[in-house]
């Protein structure tokens, strides 16, 4: 590992703690409890791309969510650029919700 280069599970981790600064406009829970968060992934130039979806095809935050997700994580200095596409394969089920998100919507 030469002296320059990032640790990307540090990264990563870095990654989702912004990922749990944002919240589905419908469902006080952050996007990544909600298990909206498919996979993030970071190459060697630092360049990541997030695989994500949304609770609905027809959510009324199809359009801005994934440009506040893009954009929060490029903030991150040692993010060079971020991508996010969007998937409803598979599509989103309260099963893919964190035991913390349930709590806090009640379903536990």
């Amino acid at each position: 590992m030469s002296e320059n280069s990032i640790d990307v599970n540090a990264l990563g981790e870095k990654i989702v703690r912004v990922l749990k600064t944002i919240f589905d406009p419908e469902i006080p829970v952050d996007i990544y409890e909600l298990g909206l968060i498919y996979d993030v992934f970071v190459n060697e130039d630092y360049e990541v791309k997030i695989l994500m979806t949304l609770t609905t095809p027809n959510c009324p935050v199809a359009e801005t969510l994934p440009l506040e997700v893009e954009e929060k994580v490029k903030s991150l200095d040692e993010v060079k650029d971020a991508e996010v596409e969007i998937t409803f394969d598979p599509p989103w089920s309260q099963d893919l919700m964190s035991d913390e998100a349930k709590l806090e919507l009640g379903m536990l």
